[in-house]
């Protein structure tokens, strides 16, 4: 959430920033309209307030008992008048922080401007896009042909856009989640297990809503939600917390399954597992002292580059123009991975400063070692990566001739030994 004060004191800065994120700016107006509106309240009412005290002290020193009775009945309509000010007060203030809650983050100084992602800057491109000598098959053929990926049992289950990964096929998504939360966990990072539901508020810190309601899934009788991704609990436990400095860094991994509704229409980019309702993700999240977060996100992009690496996945890093920058972010790299199967780049992280975004919104501090004032700390979140595509780019890239997929080394002491899933 941005500061109110920033919007009042520099619109044109706001104004250009949704100008650069190709949205409107009448909210611009909006918020400043409220916020005079609230700061005109707050002043009748203090100059009633001090009215109020100085009649209360006047009547004691009034003999008159008709003119303190008088006095009194005056001093009554003013307190009324202070009640009706103060509830208004709350209404303009909800309103305005509603209002401010739907302005996405100011765009950072080095995020490039652009209308959309085709705008986005490919920064790296690291390996080689391999020549198989072979006509590759894309997933969704792969995984049946082998009795991985069987898509009748999903839709049976749930309904389409869901599946089933089965023997060696569910052991490779659990070796790629337990293997990438061992790598974080050697990159300085502490597992986090959070809960897979979390409150609106908790929504609310880290800039799911009210900007993703129709993107949730909602348990209306408990108010709980579905995690769209482990960035939610990740903000969630320390909202209101004043941190120390020496405690900072804070470096946080964690796998949640992710819940989202994907509004998909039917087409290639819709095929397999690349997008579903339901999904796993493995997230970085790092709390940091605001000096130290653009350091920190790139730190972070080398940990997520490091996966693939290690998986021996050709990659390249783009980042996101202002037109295609998420809500909540300033800057963002995105890494994708080459699928030869698909004959496409797939998305496996997006790795975001969010700056004091969500702080301010969570109220998350931290104290400065030298007894200054708080000061609201820099978040960052990552994925680590995402789940089904970087099964897919497994899946795809260590695809044989003869249809069976060898499990790249790195993983296969979490695979129990088993080197190569054979057709049936």
């Amino acid at each position: 959430m941005l500061d109110v004060a920033l919007i009042r004191e520099k619109p044109e800065v706001v104004r250009q920033a949704l100008q650069n994120r190709q949205m409107e700016t009448d909210v611009v107006e909006q918020v400043l309209a409220l916020d005079i509106r609230r700061r005109n309240l707050l002043s009748e009412a203090e100059t009633l307030k001090a009215e109020r005290n100085s009649g209360s002290k006047e009547i004691s020193r009034i003999h008159d008992a008709a003119q303190r009775q008088k006095k009194i009945e005056a001093m009554r309509l003013v307190g009324d008048r202070i009640a009706e000010l103060d509830e208004e007060v709350r209404g303009v203030e909800e309103e305005l922080r509603s209002t401010v809650a739907t302005i996405p983050n100011i765009p950072n100084q080095a995020t490039p401007v652009g209308k959309n992602e085709e705008e986005n800057v490919v920064l790296k491109t690291v390996g080689v896009v391999p020549a198989l000598d072979f006509e590759p098959l894309p997933h969704w053929e792969l995984g049946p042909k082998l009795g991985i990926l069987d898509f009748e049992q999903g839709v049976k289950i749930t309904g389409s856009r869901f599946y089933v990964l089965s023997g060696a096929g569910a052991r490779l998504q659990r070796a790629l989640i337990a293997w990438m939360l061992d790598l974080h966990i050697r990159q300085g990072y502490l597992e986090k297990y959070t809960p897979f539901m979390v409150r609106a508020d908790t929504l609310f810190a880290s800039g799911q809503l009210p900007k993703f309601v129709d993107n949730l899934y909602h348990d209306i009788e408990e108010d709980f939600w579905w995690v769209p991704t482990a960035e939610v609990p990740l903000t969630g436990i320390h909202m209101g917390d004043i941190l120390e400095e020496e405690a900072l860094p804070l470096r946080y991994t964690a796998y949640t399954p992710c819940f989202r509704r994907e509004k998909m229409s039917a087409g290639r980019d819709v095929r397999g597992i690349k997008r579903g309702h339901q999904f796993d993700k493995v997230e970085m999240y790092i709390y940091a002292k605001p000096e130290e977060s653009q350091a920190e996100l790139e730190r972070m992009l080398a940990d997520a580059e490091q996966c693939c690496i290690e998986l021996g996945l050709t990659y390249r890093v783009l980042q996101l123009c202002s037109g295609d920058l998420g809500f909540h972010a300033n800057i963002t790299y995105d890494i994708e991975v080459w699928a030869p199967g698909c004959g496409e780049w797939l998305e496996v992280s997006s790795i975001s400063n969010v700056g004091d975004f969500q702080a301010r919104r969570a109220n998350i501090k931290y104290r400065p070692g030298d007894g200054g004032k708080t000061r609201l700390v820099h978040t960052l979140n990552g994925s680590g990566l995402g789940l089904p595509r970087t099964m897919i780019a497994v899946m795809e890239n260590y695809q044989q001739a003869d249809g069976s997929i060898v499990i790249p080394k790195t993983l296969r002491p979490w695979m129990g030994g088993t080197e190569i899933i054979c057709p049936r």
